[in-house]
């Protein structure tokens, strides 16, 4: 078990959200749900492509805020476009900069690798123009960035 495990407190739809965190990312499985007295998940635990993530329904006291995200690193274009698609289908919401909530609430960053060889890239000027097309996007669009940094 490692040390530190991201907690992620539900109003009832833990195992619902669990299980589709599950289907979205490859290498992922639940690990346990603990139930109460009635029967519904009480504590769910899970992993998304081997990092431990733990859930609980403990009533809507509580809920998610963008102070805290999931970082989804993608390798292209088609990847970004899946989690997004993904994430805000069926009630999820888009935000800006690559930043989108799911349908619980919860914040991811969608991130193509390419948008930091981009946007830092070693001509101030050409990173300063991919950053400008980037802070205009929701989600990200790695070829309007190329083409941004390219001066297209």
């Amino acid at each position: 078990m490692k040390k530190i495990t991201p907690f992620l407190w539900f109003d009832t739809q833990a195992e619902e959200a669990m299980n589709f965190y599950v289907s979205l990312f490859k290498n992922s499985k639940v690990n346990n749900i603990q139930r109460g007295p009635d029967g519904n998940a009480f504590i769910v635990s899970f992993e998304l492509d081997g990092q431990a993530f733990m859930g609980l329904n403990a009533g809507p006291m509580f809920k998610f805020n963008e102070s805290i995200s999931m970082y989804v690193h993608c390798e292209d274009q088609a990847e970004v476009d899946y989690f997004w698609n993904a994430f805000i289908a069926n009630g999820g919401e888009e935000s800006m900069c690559g930043w989108l909530k799911d349908k619980y609430g919860l914040s991811w960053q969608i991130i193509p690798e390419q948008l930091g060889a981009l946007t830092g890239g070693p001509d101030p000027e050409k990173a300063a123009r991919a950053m400008e097309a980037m802070l205009k996007m929701q989600k990200i669009i790695v070829a309007d960035l190329q083409k941004a940094y390219d001066g297209e």
